[in-house]
């Protein structure tokens, strides 16, 4: 069975609660998740076929650097998976996530479609289906 790995910071649960839908997205397509917080993430990803990492907006549209640090010690093993990111903000336009996709690009990681953000929580049905849609996106 195909596993997707979703190793994700969360500072007020929002990115949390994506995870918890984007996994539930990949397991109604027939794909073993695991999830953790980048703080428990395992270095090794071989086992991954598909990886996704999650960040809330931080600073002035940033990346959480608790993900960045983690990108950048495990990035020679995200190399040619299919890699899907997503988070949540808070002010903002939601800008941030370009800039990372952009720079994961850079780095010759595959990023799936334009990743998935939403603004606060996930908490209406649109933002849930959003998730849930995207999970499945990546493990196609």
């Amino acid at each position: 069975m195909a596993k997707l790995s979703i190793i994700y910071y969360s500072g007020s649960g929002n990115t949390e609660q994506m995870a918890d839908l984007i996994g539930e997205g990949a397991e109604s397509a027939g794909v073993e998740v695991v999830k953790s917080q980048v703080e428990a993430a395992e270095e090794s990803l071989a086992e991954a076929d598909f990886v996704a990492l999650g960040s809330p907006s931080t600073g002035s549209e940033e990346v959480a650097p608790e993900i960045v640090e983690y990108i950048e010690r495990v990035k020679d093993k995200l190399v040619g998976k299919k890699i899907g990111v997503f988070g949540s903000y808070d002010w903002g336009f939601g800008e941030w996530m370009n800039m990372w996709i952009e720079e994961l690009k850079n780095e010759n990681i595959e990023v799936v479609g334009e990743g998935c953000v939403v603004h606060l929580t996930p908490d209406d049905d649109e933002k849930i289906e959003k998730c849930k849609n995207y999970g499945i996106e990546i493990v196609k």
